[in-house]
């Protein structure tokens, strides 16, 4: 296909924002990747490697590493912001500082912030003033870096209130093995792909109590219908949680060895703590913060979400992993349609709104 070749700034030298670079890269477009780390940037540059996350990879040379933030951005009009959670305010914070003219936005994280309870877009738009921002939009869905570096097929989605944003980043990003769809649904589809890695810890501790697939079966089915409850309440359409950012991401964040989160819940299912899982990971786990936000959430909006509370109770106040999933097998009896039609009565009421 035709398109128009970009310089697009990728902020965050990580597994996802490498994996990306190389997409853009390979669609012709100049990428400029930065990083914090000038040790990792000069063999970025020097050897077209980043070996502590993508170690198998060689880059192609249309990525340039950069640690000078300033210069990354100068004459970029869209930004690819691939940092976690917990670091989104101060990098905005960095890049408001150096740039003078709007940016598009595109956000590639997957968490809800605690405490504030925002989504990211919404994070974003708190921390960038109206007029240095043209738009947000997300990127989302069922993705693993290591998959996507081999340039195995992907299919992902974008989401934005701006839906020629939305197709402009599609433009960017769709190739051969990297299909992208445009949602409008900005808030099921962040709400999807932030919970999802709950769902994840969860699955990844079954797995390391060793109750096999019957069980991770159940939680993921549970967990749909736990993200779909909690996110027609905030908004969201209910069908964007049958999707590629709701049961998509779902099932490949609870089923695969590359996803951080089931690796983090299975070391606790096999009876390390969360401070050594965490350690020893060596990346951020986002679920963990997630889990917090949405257990928040659960009670602001009156949202029974019983899969995380009861990872709320093991990460957060020590409650024994075994006795958590065992609580959750015996919750009182229910009828499993009752999810469903309360889904259903909850969008009518947004609708009659």
């Amino acid at each position: 296909m035709e398109r128009n070749h970009e310089t697009v700034a990728v902020i965050g030298a990580g597994s996802w924002g490498t994996a990306l670079s190389l997409v853009l890269a390979d669609n012709g477009h100049e990428v400029r990747l930065w990083g914090h780390n000038p040790v990792q940037i000069d063999e970025i540059n020097a050897f077209h490697t980043n070996k502590t996350y993508l170690p198998e990879i060689q880059l192609p040379k249309g990525i340039c590493g950069y640690s000078d933030l300033k210069e990354s951005l100068a004459g970029v009009e869209t930004i690819i912001l691939a940092v976690p959670t917990k670091a989104i305010r101060e990098v905005l914070a960095k890049i408001i500082k150096v740039r003078s003219e709007p940016l598009t936005v595109v956000h590639v994280s997957k968490g809800i912030e605690p405490d504030t309870l925002l989504r990211i877009s919404e994070m974003i738009k708190q921390e960038v003033p109206e007029n240095l921002l043209s738009s947000v939009v997300v990127l989302s869905g069922p993705s693993h870096a290591e998959e996507v570096s081999l340039r195995h097929p992907t299919t992902v989605t974008v989401s934005s209130e701006d839906m020629e944003a939305a197709e402009r980043v599609q433009d960017l990003f769709i190739n051969h093995s990297f299909r992208v769809y445009t949602n409008p649904d900005v808030i099921g589809v962040e709400i999807g792909g932030a919970l999802k890695n709950i769902i994840a810890l969860a699955a990844g501790i079954s797995d390391g109590l060793g109750y096999g697939d019957n069980a991770k079966a159940a939680l993921i089915t549970r967990g749909l219908a736990e993200i779909a409850r909690l996110g027609v309440k905030m908004g969201a359409n209910p069908l964007t949680f049958s999707g590629l950012t709701g049961i998509g991401d779902l099932i490949v964040t609870c089923t695969s060895v590359h996803s951080r989160n089931w690796r983090a819940g299975n070391m606790l299912g096999k009876g390390q703590n969360l401070e050594e899982v965490l350690k020893s990971m060596g990346m951020v786990v986002e679920g963990v913060r997630t889990t917090k936000a949405a257990y928040q959430l659960a009670e602001k909006f009156g949202v029974k979400m019983p899969i995380t509370a009861a990872l709320y109770q093991i990460l957060f106040n020590g409650v024994d992993a075994k006795d958590a999933v065992d609580g959750l097998m015996t919750r009182r009896r229910t009828h499993e349609m009752e999810d469903l039609e309360n889904i259903l009565i909850d969008q009518l009421g947004e609708m009659e709104n």
